[in-house]
């Protein structure tokens, strides 16, 4: 769209390219684990979730850069814009806020699978491993069961 900021459109840029680069690195991990390639699977999987984990991360950054500009059109709008214009605004915001909620706990376990001496990997215990994974998955059916659109 031509109203989004540059900002906005790099983030999502980078976001998509970290996927793109994710997708091989995981199907390499994989088909080393597998025994089809002959290479050193732990450093292709590393690879992948520190992609994973920065696309995330980016993903985050958009959303909290997002959530900015619709909270200041609100407030510069709030007495000339029309209802449902408020109305789908404060809808956006709140499908990016649970975004950011689901981002967050993605992330989270994202850096528990890095190698142990990153931050926190290797730390959790497995039902905080579950009740992440969890708590991003029941936000995202959330958002596919409104269509991308959290007015409800």
């Amino acid at each position: 769209p031509q109203d989004e900021d540059g900002l906005v459109r790099g983030l999502s840029v980078l976001s998509n390219l970290a996927n793109q680069l994710y997708y091989p690195c995981e199907h390499v991990a994989w088909a080393a684990d597998a025994g089809i390639v002959r290479v050193g699977s732990q450093k292709w999987w590393t690879l992948s979730t520190a992609l994973w984990a920065f696309s995330l991360l980016l993903g985050i950054l958009r959303s909290l850069r997002v959530l900015s500009q619709l909270r200041r059109k609100l407030r510069r709008h709030e007495w000339t814009s029309s209802p449902l214009s408020q109305k789908e605004t404060k809808a956006q915001a709140k499908a990016e806020v649970l975004s950011i909620l689901a981002n967050v706990a993605d992330l989270s376990n994202a850096i528990h699978w890095l190698p142990p001496g990153f931050l926190w990997a290797g730390r959790f215990p497995p039902w905080l491993v579950g009740l992440l994974g969890t708590v991003s998955s029941l936000i995202g059916i959330y958002q596919a069961s409104r269509g991308g659109n959290s007015e409800a």
